[in-house]
């Protein structure tokens, strides 16, 4: 027995029977193929070998710069710190001379020099401890410590001779000449010591680059080598990349899966066509593209869908005649191009024809589908008279067909207006959608028998400038279409639930159904929205009913359901709405958390229309209670079908026979107080 996808799927009039795939490589002998491969292997292995060994090259220049580099900044920093410690060996020792002139001198002047030069060598000891390398720090300090030493003994000598204690300055003098000896030697041991250590890194860094010099030469010897080796290799595999260039270009200008042309092929060829065009010919072109292809793949896999467009494009195939294109264009699109053409009677005829073909039954992993699709023609010269013409008029008449449910249409030059109308109207329904400029309006829920309202279900309008109040059934598809589904019931739910809170206010309890989009159960971040706006307008979860429809979850019945199950954790009623005209209604009431069923207003419809009318609503009535859900029934629109269905035990009942939508204010006045505490 065919299981619920399977039933879903015989109407989702998306093609079976031969599967098109590309024709076979011509088979290689096997010595043939050792050969080639044999040379492939060394061609790459020389290739990759001359990679490495460039790579290597490189890497020694940047080894070699770099390794220079640090031995030059090495160098600098200890010429730089010798410089330094000549500084201390020049300043000590013309501190000495001075010291010597200062005892000959017989004048203030003639002493004036060794008194300013105290001390001068002491910024060079600071540099050196701060900037210097290890050692020359530690050096630097240590000297630091007699040269302080010494200073101290200059300024003592000075003072001995302003007193005019010669004894003392004698003995001071001999000191300080004692002490600049020794601070001298260790100045010109650190010179000396730099000095080695720089000349050190330099010998190293000439033996660096002598073996990176030998390693260069051996590289590249290796390398030269390598290409004489690619060369021959190249020019021996040459014949094969020339040989495998057709099956190349063959693979640029077709589609992979289907093994017929590409997009960019049947741009070519449309240019081509029309070039060869002769006075009084044609060419036209269809544009095919499947109906509800994405259910296949969302149901049964892409491997699935797979094969589906592979089934398309053969029978696309055989109907098209030898000198005619078959093309995909990506998705579940495809288009031919038909040259020879002289009338627009003849190209309708050609597409009804290919719309023939295209459509029937076929099995997709042991599942029937009924495969049927849209088709735009258009038509060089007249009414398109350009290849840009040509396809942008074959996508209009598609979508027109699709849109219309015609099967085929073949392009007029009114249809412009049309789309230019819709792209229109796009744009308006997105801006009101973003400025909030939609309003809603409420029709009441009654009980059965007593007819009291038990709450209501928010109806969406559109106040468009020009065209007046729209209804849902005027804009939604267009939302449905432009992906503005999730915003257009966001907007709703926070319009509804506000004025859901405002009637609590004022002492109405009016519990709220609102109708959620399928893309909203595809969005996982939907519950947590939800759950925003009840909390913003402090309602309780459950006075707020989520209205689904089941063609809203088949396309992902597990994304779906995991959102349901979380609205559901979160005390929000789920109803099922138009239930009766699906086809695998039976399946979703088992397995979806559901509180209520609403049987649609065209099965209501059929009570005073038909013997059978009362008999199938009464047994929908009876479904919905065994399954203990509370039952809606819609479209009750006089008094007669309201009688027969509150004798049937409906629980509630909705319709023009009790109220048309209303705006607030209007349900309001309509309406009877209902306390607070009522249950809904």
């Amino acid at each position: 027995m065919p299981s619920s996808s399977a039933r879903a799927l015989r109407s989702a009039g998306v093609c079976c029977v031969r599967r098109l795939s590309p024709p076979p490589p011509r088979p290689m002998g096997p010595r043939m193929g050792f050969s080639w491969m044999r040379r492939r292997a060394v061609a790459r292995s020389a290739a990759a070998a001359l990679a490495i060994g460039l790579a290597l090259l490189a890497g020694l220049a940047v080894f070699s710069s770099r390794g220079s580099a640090s031995a030059m900044a090495t160098i600098s920093a200890h010429e730089q710190t010798s410089q330094q410690w000549n500084q201390v060996y020049l300043k000590i020792s013309i501190e000495y001379e001075q010291l010597v002139d200062f005892l000959r001198a017989d004048s203030a002047v003639g002493r004036q020099p060794l008194i300013s030069s105290i001390g001068s060598a002491e910024p060079n000891l600071r540099w050196l401890t701060a900037n210097g390398s290890k050692a020359d720090a530690f050096q630097a300090r240590a000297l630091q410590n007699t040269y302080g030493g010494y200073s101290y003994t200059l300024r003592t000598l000075v003072e001995a001779d302003k007193r005019g204690d010669r004894a003392e300055v004698l003995l001071d003098a001999e000191q300080a000449a004692l002490s600049a000896s020794a601070l001298r030697k260790q100045a010109t041991v650190n010179i000396a010591r730099n000095g080695l250590e720089a000349s050190g890194v330099l010998r190293d860094a000439q033996q660096a680059n002598h073996r990176i010099l030998v390693a260069v030469e051996v590289i590249s010897a290796v390398d030269v080598a390598l290409v004489v080796l690619c060369t021959l290799v190249l020019f021996a595999y040459q014949r094969g990349t020339e040989r495998q260039a057709d099956e190349s270009q063959y693979r640029a200008s077709h589609d992979s899966l289907t093994g017929v042309a590409n997009r960019g092929l049947l741009h070519e060829r449309v240019d081509q066509a029309l070039a060869d065009c002769a006075p009084g010919d044609g060419v036209a072109l269809l544009l095919l593209d499947l109906n509800r292809f994405k259910e296949v793949n969302d149901t049964l896999g892409h491997h699935a869908g797979d094969e589906l467009l592979k089934e398309v494009a053969a029978r696309l195939t055989q109907a098209a005649r030898r000198h005619d294109l078959v093309a995909r264009l990506g998705g579940d699109e495809f288009a031919v191009l038909i040259p020879g053409v002289p009338d627009d009677r003849t190209a309708v005829e050609i597409g009804d024809r290919f719309h023939v073909a295209l459509c029937g039954p076929m099995v997709v992993e042991g599942v029937m589908v009924d495969v049927s699709g849209s088709v735009g023609i258009s038509r060089y010269p007249t009414p398109s008279g350009s290849a840009g013409e040509l396809l942008q008029h074959a996508d209009i008449a598609m979508y027109l067909a699709k849109r219309g449910g015609l099967g085929i249409a073949f392009y007029r030059p009114d249809d412009d207006r049309h789309t230019s109308e819709r792209l229109t109207v796009v744009a308006e329904l997105r801006e009101a959608v973003e400025r909030g400029d939609l309003t809603v309006h409420y029709q009441p829920i009654v009980r059965r028998s007593t007819h009291e309202v038990r709450g209501v279900e928010a109806l969406v309008r559109w106040p468009h400038p020009s065209r007046g109040l729209l209804t849902p059934e005027e804009f939604v598809p267009i939302a449905e279409e432009n992906d503005l589904i999730p915003a257009l019931t966001d907007l709703v739910l926070d319009r509804a639930l506000a004025q859901h809170r405002a009637w609590l206010d004022a002492g109405l309890d009016l519990p709220v159904a609102v109708n959620v989009g399928g893309a909203c159960f595809l969005d996982a971040g939907f519950p947590a929205r939800v759950r925003s706006l009840l909390d913003r307008h402090r309602v309780e979860p459950g006075r707020l009913t989520a209205e689904i429809t089941e063609s809203a979850v088949l396309p992902d019945a597990g994304r779906a359901s995991a959102v349901l199950t979380e609205l559901r954790g979160l005390g929000v009623r789920l109803s099922i709405d138009d239930f009766g005209t699906g086809f695998s209604a039976m399946g979703h009431l088992q397995s979806m958390p559901l509180d209520e069923l609403k049987i649609d207003r065209s099965i209501t419809a059929q009570i005073g229309a038909t013997e059978g009318g009362k008999a199938v609503v009464g047994a929908l009535i009876e479904l919905g209670h065994a399954l203990r859900l509370e039952v809606v029934v819609e479209g009750v629109e006089d008094a007669a079908t309201c009688a027969v269905v509150d004798s049937l035990g409906a629980d509630r009942l909705q319709g023009y026979a009790f109220s048309r939508p209303l705006p607030p204010e209007e349900l309001v006045a309509w309406t009877r107080p209902i306390p607070a505490a009522a249950t809904p």
